[in-house]
């Protein structure tokens, strides 16, 4: 048996921004599912627990922490949603040239931090 890999291994990829938006795509996924899951289940259990438990969720959220982690979220639905439209122009079988890739891979997460902070300067100013 030949000592040598089977398929061709990272010492031939070369690291490029659709590498980067395909990690930020699994990351912000996993975000979302792990810590929005949790963050949902401590918000309706303040909330079925009563008013002082609320008092307190409410009081943790509206501390820097509570606002790193929703803003933190945020960017993590942004950034999976746009993802998420990127791989679905390329499923429709466009996108694929060099340029537009390279192109709407950078796009993607720069996107995804503009809406992020369009919506959370409107939350603010409101």
């Amino acid at each position: 048996m030949a000592d040598r890999p089977l398929s061709p291994h990272l010492q031939i990829w070369r690291w490029g921004p659709h590498m980067l938006t395909s990690i930020l795509h699994r990351v912000s996924g996993d975000g979302l599912a792990i810590v929005g899951l949790a963050l949902l289940v401590t918000w309706l259990g303040a909330m079925a627990s009563g008013e002082a438990a609320y008092a307190a969720f409410y009081g943790f959220m509206t501390t820097p922490y509570g606002y790193i982690l929703m803003i933190g979220l945020s960017w993590a639905f942004f950034n999976h949603l746009m993802s998420g439209l990127r791989h679905f122009v390329l499923d429709i079988g466009a996108g694929y040239e060099l340029n537009a890739n390279r192109m709407w891979s950078i796009a993607s997460p720069i996107i995804a931090i503009l809406l992020t902070a369009a919506l959370w300067a409107y939350i603010l100013n409101k």
